[in-house]
């Protein structure tokens, strides 16, 4: 019988994991794979305290922090995958994909979540080689260059907001006829001098070399039209890890678990949630580490002084 479940082996979960044992939680930690979303990014510019890290780097980094202070507090298992979480009375059961069991009295998700991916052709041959779905880790490295961002929402415009910091132009490419942005946004962002917004585009190809030069687009009349740009910035939209627990907390329409962000708890007592898996506004990686710790701080009040 553990104290606490950790699933997940990004920021969040490394970040209360680390916790966890300097508050000598009895945890169990779970993840297949180490590192979150970021470790296919070639540079990250904004980990906090280091000016540039590799996506693979800063997962290695993670793995090394808990290890190093796991003790015999934490146990790792960083080769399983929770297909299933359930509750009997105060005790959660973790079913693993191999078919064990896990039972603790409290359970932190902080299984993030996946960018939707570009369905264009050549869009996965050029993804880090010019074609990326991280801004903020990636954006710094085409200063001076023509851009394009893929997705007419919030997260599409703010995206073009951050670039025109520094590219040369942005090209926002919307599939329908409408920006789902908020209209200010859209109003502010579309009114610099730099900046195309260009509706009823579907992206049908990325093409390059060794690195992205360019996408085709079908408009409105079905004509095929090419874009000249030496990156593109994909916003279309997160698909979130949280199919295994569906059935045990409250998901949002997509599909991300609900907190409450005071505590990270979820709507089912005993468990709490962290990360790009929440309906949290923003994601960063700084961000999921704050969150992680939030977290294990209200895990543990719960645990140890109620």
């Amino acid at each position: 019988m553990y104290d606490l479940i950790i699933i997940g082996g990004g920021p969040a979960g490394t970040a209360a994991g680390v916790y966890a044992s300097r508050k000598q939680l009895k945890t169990l930690f779970i993840t297949p794979e180490w590192g979150g979303q970021s470790i296919v990014s070639p540079d990250i510019q904004n980990w906090i305290g280091t000016p540039s890290i590799s996506g693979d780097q800063l997962a290695k980094d993670l793995q090394t922090h808990l290890k190093t202070y796991a003790d015999d507090v934490v146990t790792i298992n960083d080769t399983a995958t929770v297909t299933k979480v359930e509750k009997t009375g105060d005790i959660f059961t973790a079913t693993l994909k191999d078919g064990s069991t896990a039972e603790a009295r409290a359970i932190l998700v902080a299984t993030g979540s996946q960018r939707r991916q570009l369905p264009a052709t050549g869009a996965a041959d050029f993804e880090h080689k010019g074609l990326t779905y991280c801004a903020s880790c990636d954006g710094p490295m085409f200063a001076g260059q023509d851009v394009a961002v893929i997705g007419g929402g919030n997260a599409g415009f703010e995206t073009a907001a951050q670039l025109l910091a520094y590219a040369k132009s942005v090209t926002l490419l919307q599939r329908s006829d409408s920006y789902k942005a908020d209209p200010v946004t859209v109003e502010k962002v579309l009114a610099h001098e730099h900046m195309t917004g260009i509706r009823n585009a579907t992206i049908t190809a990325v093409t390059g070399d060794q690195f992205v030069n360019g996408l085709t687009y079908t408009d409105a009349d079905g004509v095929e039209q090419q874009l000249s740009v030496a990156g593109i910035f994909v916003e279309i939209g997160m698909v979130p890890n949280t199919q295994f627990i569906a059935d045990a907390v409250t998901l949002d329409d997509y599909n991300r678990i609900e907190i409450d962000p005071w505590t990270q708890q979820t709507t089912t007592p005993g468990i709490w949630a962290a990360g790009d898996c929440t309906n949290i506004k923003y994601h960063q990686n700084n961000i999921s580490a704050g969150d992680g710790v939030r977290a294990l701080e209200d895990i543990y009040v719960h645990l140890k002084t109620k």
